[in-house]
């Protein structure tokens, strides 16, 4: 029948338990990886979306020092979400400063703390990106 294998039914029921084995061990990682797949995507799902605004804290004092828009890159480690309102008051108190590459000041329609020396800055507010859902989020 099959060339290949031992003659002796002792060395077939040895191989026998060694393919189960081996099948038992892939049937745990193909579930591993199952559960794994799909905690990521129940992740991206219920990802909170990024405040829309935050300010940066001092490292030693823990005041603030600089509003950042929520998806800001430039943003320390040390911050706090705030809304609209907030921002807008920190940035026109004089208290904290704007930050000099996401410009909240412009985005919020602050134009009366624009730098004319500066580099131009957006006159816009631009568009926030939604939430991911469905098919969108298992491509982010």
């Amino acid at each position: 029948m099959f060339d290949d294998l031992p003659p002796d039914l002792a060395r077939l029921d040895a191989l026998r338990v060694w393919h189960a084995l081996w099948l038992e061990r892939i049937d745990r990682k193909i579930a591993y990886l199952r559960q794994r797949q799909a905690e990521e995507e129940h992740g991206r799902r219920n990802r909170p979306r990024p405040p829309d605004w935050i300010v940066e804290l001092g490292t030693s004092t823990g005041q603030p020092l600089q509003v950042h828009d929520g998806e800001c890159g430039m943003a320390g480690t040390r911050q706090r979400a705030i809304d609209r309102d907030e921002a807008r008051r920190l940035l026109t108190t004089g208290q904290v400063q704007a930050c000099p590459f996401c410009h909240p000041d412009t985005q919020l329609h602050i134009i009366d703390l624009a730098d004319p020396t500066g580099p131009p800055r957006r006159s816009l507010e631009r568009p926030r990106r939604p939430a991911p859902t469905g098919a969108t989020a298992m491509l982010t």
